[in-house]
């Protein structure tokens, strides 16, 4: 049984042993064969006012995660308790699809494309202000002195709101999305990598921006990306994924100088270092990832692992705490010795 840290007064969400299977269906009359489990039995808690980075490679279930959260899809199993603004718990897994209005003013999504998530329709004001309209909070002028200052917010000028998608860059279109996601003033907020499609430079003003809403606005986030130096800056604590399951989490420093998973050792291995003097040779697993419709036996990753031994391929370990709220998938963890990244001030 997977343990969950954390005092209960602090703890925003916990997810218990959530599945997200998706089926597969042949033949004429579409029978179910088999299932793509997507996200297998995960169990995590993100604290209140914090950011928890979810990383791992394409497809892993990071982004599966965040659309059940929203319920965007319906999970096949588990608890998803979320602590709303009154204080109740309620379990997201099982609202009623006509209930979910209420709890989507509290938590929101920032998606990955600032192209394809902008109507190009519409206008920045029809953008900004459909949330508002649609939970009947503002209208009129009252709905436009709004918009004008979550433009404000974000860093655009209010006269920008009668412009379309259209004539903005990269940049300038998440400032937008990230507008209308805090246009109902959410206390959790799922970003589904929101600065991957932008350049660099870009991406640190929209990491910036995020943190300084996050202290305005006392914000949670769910920050999903492959990218672990942008998980690097802007997380409290990471959970790294591998095929629908989390193999660790962690707080950031920790995490980053002390993997104790193989596959976290791997990713980190991969992290791009701008000093001559701190590069190591990068870590390249053999073999495919899994199949998620036919996972192997025990433990996902033993086939691409150089620390599996016997037991690897037959016994699944469960996620443990090691020490110091350090959650592992391994069954030898307390025995690794893996390298994590070099930091320059100890050398090592």
């Amino acid at each position: 049984m997977t343990t969950l840290p954390s005092s209960p007064n602090d703890v925003q969400l916990q997810v218990k042993n959530l599945k997200m299977w998706f089926p597969i269906q042949k033949g004429f009359l579409r029978h179910t064969v088999g299932h793509v489990k997507a996200v297998d039995d995960v169990s995590l808690t993100v604290n209140s006012g914090e950011t928890l980075g979810l990383v791992g490679e394409s497809g892993c279930g990071k982004t599966t995660i965040g659309r059940c959260i929203m319920r965007a899809y319906d999970p096949t199993a588990g608890e998803m308790l979320y602590k709303n603004s009154d204080g109740d718990t309620v379990d997201l897994a099982k609202v009623p699809a006509n209930e979910l209005k209420r709890y989507r003013r509290e938590l929101r999504m920032i998606f990955q494309d600032p192209y394809s998530s902008l109507n190009p329709r519409l206008t920045v004001m029809d953008i900004v202000a459909d949330p508002l309209i649609v939970h009947g909070i503002a209208k009129g002028k009252e709905l436009e002195d709004r918009v004008a200052a979550l433009l404000k917010r974000v860093g655009l000028r209010p006269e920008y709101m009668r412009r379309y998608p259209h004539a903005f860059s990269g940049g300038q279109r998440q400032r937008i999305g990230l507008a209308r996601s805090m246009a109902l003033d959410p206390r959790l907020v799922i970003a589904d990598e929101p600065v991957s499609a932008l350049d660099v430079s870009v991406q640190a003003q929209i990491l910036n921006l995020m943190r300084d809403l996050q202290v305005e606005m006392n914000l949670t986030y769910i920050f999903i990306s492959h990218d672990l130096s942008v998980v690097e800056y802007i997380s409290d604590r990471v959970a790294v994924m591998y095929v629908g399951k989390l193999v660790e989490v962690s707080k950031t420093e920790d995490l980053f100088h002390n993997p104790k998973h193989p596959y976290t050792e791997a990713l980190l291995s991969a992290v791009p270092k701008t000093d001559p003097r701190l590069r190591t040779k990068r870590i390249v697993l053999e073999g495919e990832v899994a199949d998620p419709a036919h996972p192997p036996t025990g433990c996902y990753f033993h086939p691409r692992c150089k620390y599996a031994k016997e037991r690897c391929s037959s016994d699944a370990p469960d996620l443990h705490d090691i020490g110091g709220n350090h959650l592992v998938a391994c069954h030898f963890a307390d025995q690794l010795s893996l390298r994590g990244v070099v930091s320059i001030r100890s050398g090592v």
